[in-house]
Parts: C-alpha cells; sequence; structure tokens
C-alpha cells in the first residue's frame, strides 16, 4: 500500500528519525505498517482489538510482537515508550473518547517522545460521522485534533493534509506531535 503513498512514506520516515526507544503500532491491524517501522530500523510492536487482526498480522509477519489489546487501556507502564503510531485508528473513537485515548497516550509516551496520527480528513471543524467500510468512522478537521492533542500535553511537530488518491474517498491527514 505505501508504494503508491510517497508522502505517507515520507511522514513514516521522519517520524522513524525523531523516535528513540520502543514504539507501538496501536490499531496495527495485518501488520505492514509496523513492518514497516521495523524495516525502518524501530523496536516497534503491534496493537490491535481484533483478534482476527492480530492473527493475520502474526501469520504475516512472526519475528515482530503483536498483542490484543485497547488504545484506551495499554497495558503500559508510564512513559516507557519512544513513539506511538495510530494510522487510522482513532477514527472509529466516538469524539467523546478521544480526550482520554490521547492522554493515555500521552502518559505512555517518555517524554521527547512522538506520536504519529493518521486519519481521514474534513473541513468542518466538528468530526463528520460516516459508513466505513470496517465500522462507523469519524472525519476530523487537523485543527480540530491538533486543538485537543494540544489539551492532551503535546506539541504539534508537523502536519500533512493531502488529496485522496485511487481508493480514497477523503482528504488524507497526519498530525506529528511531541511529548515535551
Amino acid at each position: 500500500m505505501l508504494d503508491t503513498r510517497p508522502l505517507d512514506r515520507a511522514m513514516l520516515a521522519a517520524f522513524a528519525e525523531l523516535t528513540d526507544g520502543p514504539v507501538a503500532d496501536l490499531g496495527c491491524g495485518p501488520g505492514h505498517l509496523t513492518a514497516h517501522l521495523h524495516s525502518l530500523g524501530l523496536d516497534v510492536f503491534g496493537l490491535d482489538l481484533s483478534p482476527a487482526m492480530i492473527a493475520l498480522a502474526r501469520e504475516a509477519h512472526p519475528e515482530l510482537r503483536f498483542d490484543q489489546g485497547s488504545m484506551t487501556a495499554l497495558d503500559l507502564g508510564d512513559g516507557v515508550l519512544g513513539g506511538i503510531l495510530a494510522f487510522y485508528s482513532v477514527i472509529h473513537m466516538p469524539p467523546h473518547e478521544l480526550p482520554a485515548v490521547f492522554a493515555e497516550f500521552f502518559r505512555v509516551l517518555a517524554p521527547g517522545g512522538h506520536l504519529l496520527l493518521g486519519f481521514f480528513a474534513g473541513d468542518d471543524p466538528e468530526p463528520q460521522e460516516f459508513d466505513h467500510k470496517v465500522t462507523l468512522a469519524y472525519r476530523w478537521s487537523p485543527s480540530t485534533l491538533a486543538e485537543l492533542l494540544g489539551k492532551a500535553g503535546f506539541a504539534e511537530v508537523g502536519r500533512l493534509v493531502r488529496e485522496p488518491i485511487d481508493g480514497e474517498r477523503f482528504l488524507q491527514a497526519q498530525l506529528l506531535v511531541r511529548k515535551p
């Protein structure tokens, strides 16, 4: 999938370059981004709520660690991660739950740790619910999500908003933030 998405690869490469320490790919799905981060030299593991996704990830990438779990209650100590990748995983969280999720991300990241968040973007400041192929999902204004992340204590490092390509329906966005 990354072969046709050079801007996504660039953001992942920047995240990898900035990150020091273990990385959690939260909402890892079948593990393709976990494997990509590993190929960039990161000590990374994947976590997903779905046992089926974890089974697929383990089958495709047996050399990597994949655990079943929820990003709302991470089984990790405070400040133990150098980075978190949450690529199109928080899109399934109801808007009222995001502040608690971002607080949990902040808790497990070490000072100086980075979070790269990928999501469907919209122009409206309010989240837009839509029917995703898996379940209901939300599109977010990058500024609205950046504000929520700021309230959780994160500082924005950069953002990317790109036009949809073949097979995509919406603007695609990424926010790279840092725990001070």
